[in-house]
């Protein structure tokens, strides 16, 4: 009787024990999944600051195929006709150009940039099949809306601008649409040749998630983003606090964050497409430029910069200083704007 009683407690001890593990198991899960709940459904976007709200406001918008695109344009230089388009880079914006602004509206008589759909002020509908083939035409309906559809234009571009730009190019040298007749273009710090492009972990990570796509972009955070951005710049030329801040905001601006998966497809279309742009490259007349930054992770030196050179034999190319990298309109606004000036006025 007493052997039965014993067992009998025993095993009751056991079964409390394993309710407590139990229990235990599921407040730690909850304490999990508790904040990463929160974070999921609501995470309001940050202010503007009075920087980015002076940039909103000295621009404007247009309407393509339904959406509203931001765009600004400044008059500059007289007894010049010269016009010049600025072409931005992934996952940033037309600000990204703010500091070379006013030296280029003083050789040029219109300095344009715009925001891709997608990015900084203007629209970020999803779900939605971002494609270089649509920022393209995006481009060109600005051209028309601005009247400039007979001149000449200079294109100034940046990382997935460089691809947004070969379209362009393509369309220019095929005469496919007639809306835009390239004049000059310089290209920067693009991943032109996929088999020199290094994407960074988190861009291959958002571009491959499938189903779990709408997790990862809803957890992205301000703190991941300035690692992911910080690496791309050079330990001497960081951003500033305030700059770091006006990117990520340009970012979460209507929920910017919840289409950026669906954006990074374009690495999987400049692989596709290779042929398209790259040759489009290769072959134009138009008077082609790159300035580089040699530091620079995502297209690094010198693999890229000979790659460059050796199939894009016509450009000329303009390596800046070696502590200069992804983001050198950035990094070094007065070599920069030096060197392409230079490009500009050889021809």
């Amino acid at each position: 009787m007493t052997r039965r009683d014993s067992t009998s407690d025993e095993s009751e001890d056991d079964c409390e024990s394993s309710r407590s593990t139990m229990k235990e198991w599921w407040v730690h899960v909850g304490l999990i999944c508790v904040p990463l709940v929160a974070v999921y459904l609501h995470v309001p976007p940050p202010q503007l600051s009075p920087a980015l709200q002076t940039w909103r406001s000295t621009g404007d918008f247009f309407t393509f195929r339904g959406n509203n695109v931001f765009y600004r344009e400044s008059f500059g230089a007289r007894g010049s006709s010269d016009v010049v388009i600025l072409l931005h880079g992934f996952p940033t914006s037309s600000l990204d150009w703010y500091k070379i602004w006013e030296p280029l509206n003083q050789r040029f008589n219109r300095v344009i940039a715009l925001d891709f759909l997608g990015f900084g002020f203007s629209d970020k509908p999803r779900p939605h099949r971002y494609s270089i083939f649509e920022q393209a035409s995006i481009v060109e309906a600005l051209v028309s809306h601005l009247g400039l559809n007979e001149h000449k234009i200079n294109i100034l571009s940046h990382d997935y601008g460089d691809t947004v730009a070969l379209e362009l190019l393509y369309r220019n040298d095929h005469n496919r649409t007639g809306h835009l007749t390239i004049k000059s273009l310089c290209l920067s710090n693009g991943g032109i040749f996929p088999e020199t492009h290094h994407p960074r972990f988190l861009q291959k990570v958002l571009k491959d998630a499938g189903y779990l796509a709408p997790v990862l972009t809803r957890l992205m955070n301000y703190l991941l983003f300035c690692r992911g951005i910080g690496d791309v710049f050079g330990p001497f030329t960081q951003p500033t606090d305030q700059e770091y801040w006006d990117m990520w905001t340009g970012i979460r601006f209507k929920d910017g964050n919840l289409v950026m998966d669906s954006i990074l497809q374009y690495i999987n279309q400049r692989l596709k497409h290779r042929d398209r742009w790259v040759g489009a490259l290769t072959s134009t007349l138009v008077p082609v430029h790159m300035i580089y930054g040699p530091l620079d992770p995502v297209n690094p030196h010198p693999e890229f910069i000979r790659q460059y050179q050796k199939l894009v034999w016509r450009s000329t190319v303009s390596v800046l200083d070696e502590h200069i990298s992804h983001y050198p309109q950035l990094e070094d606004p007065t070599g920069f704007t030096n060197a392409y000036l230079n490009f500009i006025n050889s021809f």
